[in-house]
């Protein structure tokens, strides 16, 4: 048990990002395929506004639990909200590109691309997030 206990330790980020990580990832495809299956929204804009409510999640979530940033000066909390939302741009852009290849390219079902697309950027957020935005001081 004391094995368990320092490996989770050494490895809490990594732990803590994949269990929030894939919350997030839940979140961005259940709102996806609520608009876009549900209400009719375009795909592209389903995309977007499945990528804004998750990554406000992903956000708090990272900077609380995950990377545990002590950031609580004004000017520390403005620079992570604003490179965590910049490099979730581009992480967006990479997203909006399979997603178009996907689904107008390929002719594929967007919700199986969103599903596939999904993983690829939940590992490049969170080597953004641990290398550029809440990196220790």
């Amino acid at each position: 048990m004391k094995k368990i206990n320092e490996l989770f330790r050494a490895h809490y980020a990594l732990i803590s990002y994949l269990i929030f990580g894939g919350l997030t990832t839940l979140i961005n495809i259940i709102t996806f395929v609520i608009f876009q299956s549900y209400l009719g929204v375009n795909y592209q804009f389903a995309n977007v506004i499945a990528w804004f409510v998750s990554v406000v999640f992903a956000f708090v979530t990272n900077k609380l639990w995950v990377f545990g940033s002590k950031n609580v000066n004004f000017s520390g909390f403005i620079r992570e909200i604003l490179s965590f939302f910049g490099f979730r741009i581009l992480s967006l852009v990479i997203d909006q590109l399979i997603m178009t290849i996907g689904v107008s390219v390929l002719h594929l079902d967007a919700a199986l691309v969103k599903l596939f697309d999904q993983v690829f950027i939940v590992l490049i957020n969170y080597v953004f997030s641990k290398l550029f935005i809440f990196k220790k001081s």
